[in-house]
């Protein structure tokens, strides 16, 4: 039986009242949408100061073949994220501390199998070409203990690579709007103005003689 009760105006409300927050989630919901549809835009968007590195990507493109024939080539000029990560005393960095460098970088982890084995790689390709005018910059994206990696590394005998790490991984949420990032371990060539020149998703042989003379054709 329906009692008076059951007719009372705040029994009337409930419905507006779930109409209302629906429609406010749906508004937030939009407004997310917008603000990660801009930054994917921006990250996509034509950079005039990239024009630059479509010379190097053309450059490199006859190169890429071998170990790495996976390599996806830049068309565009776009610039990348700022990329903020920090060093191994904790010293935040971005991609601006490596102004006028080509660099080498590569998000892994260790839970990720295949970042494990190409790791010997990304030290001997630092090894041999590091310097001045280029850098491997491998980032950690471990998101709990933050001495595993890092103990992983000396127990491996890795001696070229700094360390780098992101612990809150949004190094790769960011490279993952730009379109540069599906899975780990993930590699993009950056020239020294923050441009993107060329990306792989997976691991490669970075130490292979493929490699290396890719790596010197985008640094010349």
């Amino acid at each position: 039986m329906t009692t008076p009760a059951d007719k009372t105006p705040g029994h009337q409300a409930r419905p507006r009242l779930v109409v209302i927050v629906a429609g406010t989630l749906a508004g937030i919901a939009v407004g997310l949408a917008g603000v990660y549809g801009i930054t994917a835009m921006r990250g996509n968007a034509a950079d005039p100061a990239c024009q630059g590195t479509i010379d190097v990507a053309r450059r490199i493109a006859p190169l890429v073949h071998g170990e790495i024939a996976a390599l996806n080539v830049a068309t565009q000029p776009r610039q990348l994220p700022r990329l903020a990560f920090q060093d191994a005393g904790a010293t935040p960095k971005t991609l601006a501390d490596w102004g006028g460098r080509t660099i080498l970088l590569n998000l892994w982890a260790t839970w990720c199998v295949p970042c494990r084995k190409e790791m010997p790689a990304l030290d001997a390709l630092q090894q041999q070409l590091g310097g001045p005018n280029f850098e491997v910059v491998a980032i950690n994206i471990d998101t709990r203990d933050p001495q595993k990696p890092m103990q992983w590394l000396r127990e491996i005998g890795i001696n070229g690579l700094k360390y780098y790490s992101d612990a809150s991984a949004k190094v790769f949420q960011e490279l993952k709007v730009a379109g540069k990032a599906v899975g780990l371990p993930t590699t993009v060539l950056i020239d020294g103005n923050g441009c993107d020149i060329a990306y792989l998703a997976g691991p490669a042989e970075w130490a292979s003689k493929d490699a290396v003379a890719l790596v010197k054709a985008a640094i010349k």
